[in-house]
C-alpha cells in the first residue's frame, strides 16, 4: 500500500543514514473513509486526486512535526513509500483525518518511492505556520490563513537516489 509519511529534514537524514524509519508510523492513505469523504464532497475523486489529498494531509502533518523538531530546517518533508497492506489499519476515529492510517513496519529507504520537500522559497511561510498550526487545527481562521500561505506552496519531488543530494543542499 502506498503511504505517504509526514517528515522533516532531521528524519529525513535519518532515513539516509540509517536505512530505515522505525516503526510504528502515523501516515496517509487511501483509505475507505478517505473516499467516502470525496465521493460525498467531490463527487467522487479518482485515484491520483485522492492519493494527492494524503500527501497533502501529512505535508500538513509535518508541520506539527517541525514545531517539535527544533534541529529541523524549516520546510515539510512528506515520504511516499509502498509498505505491506497487512501492515497498515485505518484510524477508526472520526475525529482524525479520513486518511490517517497507523503503520507498524518499519519504513526502509528501499520502500520509498519519492519525498517530497518544500523549496528555499517556503521556508518564511513554513516558519509562520508551524507557530500557529495546533491554533489552526482549533479553529483559529487568522492562524488558518497562515497555514494556508505554507500550503500554497507546491512540494518538490525528489527520487528515492536524489534524496541524499537534496539534503546536501539545505
Amino acid at each position: 500500500m502506498r503511504i505517504y509519511l509526514p517528515a522533516t529534514t532531521s528524519v529525513l537524514r535519518t532515513l539516509v543514514d540509517e536505512g530505515r524509519l522505525t516503526g510504528p508510523h502515523t501516515a496517509f492513505a487511501v483509505t475507505p473513509r478517505l473516499r467516502e469523504f470525496y465521493a460525498i464532497s467531490d463527487a467522487g475523486a479518482d485515484l491520483e486526486e485522492l492519493e494527492y489529498a494524503a500527501l497533502l494531509a501529512a505535508a500538513r502533518a509535518s508541520l506539527r512535526l517541525i514545531d517539535v523538531d527544533p534541529t529541523a530546517a524549516r520546510r515539510r518533508v512528506v515520504l511516499a513509500a509502498d509498505v505491506p497492506d497487512a501492515a497498515v489499519s485505518p484510524f477508526d476515529d472520526p475525529h482524525t483525518e479520513p486518511g490517517a492510517v497507523r503503520v507498524t513496519a518499519d519504513v526502509a529507504l528501499a520502500d520509498v518511492a519519492s519525498a517530497h520537500v518544500d523549496g528555499a522559497e517556503a521556508e518564511e511561510d513554513v516558519r509562520a505556520a508551524v507557530a500557529v498550526v495546533l491554533e489552526a487545527d482549533l479553529g483559529s481562521d487568522d492562524a488558518q490563513f497562515v497555514v494556508d500561505q505554507a500550503e500554497g506552496h507546491d512540494l518538490a519531488w525528489y527520487a528515492t537516489q536524489e534524496i541524499g543530494a537534496a539534503l546536501e543542499l539545505l
